[in-house]
C-alpha cells in the first residue's frame, strides 16, 4: 500500500470511484477486527455486465493512477457478474444486483461497522 493513504481512506477512495460509475447502494464495511484477511470491504452494484465491468476498470486504473496502489489481478472478470478487486488491505466487490442479493454479503458480514461515505459519494 502507498504511504499516503491508509485503509480507510484506500476504501472511501473506492468507494468513489465506483460512484463516479454510477454504481448503486455502494458501501464500506470496516472488517478490522472482525477478519484477518482485509481491513475493509466495497461493495457496489452495477446494472449490466458491461456496467459492472466500468466500475471495476474505474477502481483498478484510478487507484493506481492516484495513488500508485495496484492490486492483484481481479478474480471474475469473465463473466463480469461478480468482480473482486483485492488491494489486500481494501478488497473491493462489484456485482450485479442479483448477485449482491444471492450473496448477501453485508448480511453475512452484519456485525461490521459501515464506513460513512462523504456526501459527494452518496448518489
Amino acid at each position: 500500500m502507498a504511504k499516503d493513504i491508509d485503509s480507510q481512506e484506500l476504501a472511501l477512495w473506492c468507494a468513489e470511484c465506483a460512484d463516479r460509475k454510477k454504481a448503486e447502494e455502494v458501501l464500506v464495511l470496516d472488517m478490522r477486527g472482525l477478519s484477518s484477511v482485509t481491513d475493509h470491504f466495497v461493495l457496489a452494484t452495477g446494472g449490466t455486465e458491461p456496467h459492472v465491468r466500468a466500475i471495476w476498470q474505474e477502481v483498478l486504473e484510478a487507484t493506481a493512477r492516484e495513488h500508485g496502489v495496484r492490486a492483484a489481478k481481479p478474480e471474475g472478470v469473465r463473466a463480469n457478474t461478480w468482480v473482486v478487486v483485492d488491494f489486500y488491505d481494501v478488497v473491493v466487490h462489484v456485482m450485479l444486483r442479483q448477485v449482491r442479493t444471492q450473496y448477501d454479503l453485508e448480511g453475512l458480514w452484519n456485525d461490521a461497522p459501515r464506513v460513512p461515505l462523504p456526501e459527494r459519494a452518496i448518489t
